[in-house]
């Protein structure tokens, strides 16, 4: 699979350095005074510095919650993402929304979780327990 490239809105080099490194494991790239490059599970994320308002986006009803209409994530492996799940929660990570298995029992059964990174940006981490599911309707 050939890897993304986003770039995305921050409030904070270093807490933004903290959060994606320390907690989610990812490698700093290039970087500069006011951007830094991370290794996102195989993609490259651009994490810009802005002096604009960084607003929480609005939200849409999805399996009866509010999913956060704007995020970006990764699809993990089922271990690697209830490993996460639980390294989130043993850092005491405030969720948007808690991890749980979503479309329980359907087609696109997913583990799927939601919280903010420092600067107010949505992520979402899911797993496929069938990885040939991703897209199946």
């Amino acid at each position: 699979m050939t890897p993304f490239h986003l770039a995305f809105p921050v409030k904070d080099l270093n807490q933004t350095r903290a959060f994606y490194m320390d907690l989610l494991g990812c490698t700093e790239g290039r970087s500069a005074e006011r951007w830094v490059d991370f290794d996102f599970f195989g993609h490259q994320l651009s994490a810009h510095l802005t002096d604009d308002e960084i607003s929480e986006p609005p939200a849409n009803p999805v399996d009866g919650k509010q999913v956060p209409i704007k995020h970006f994530g990764a699809i993990l492996e089922w271990k690697v993402w209830h490993n996460l799940a639980d390294r989130l929660k043993t850092n005491d990570i405030e969720f948007v929304i808690e991890p749980y298995i979503r479309f329980k029992g359907e087609v696109g059964e997913q583990a799927t979780m939601f919280f903010m990174d420092p600067s107010g940006n949505a992520l979402e981490f899911k797993s496929f327990k069938d990885p040939k599911l991703i897209f199946a309707k």
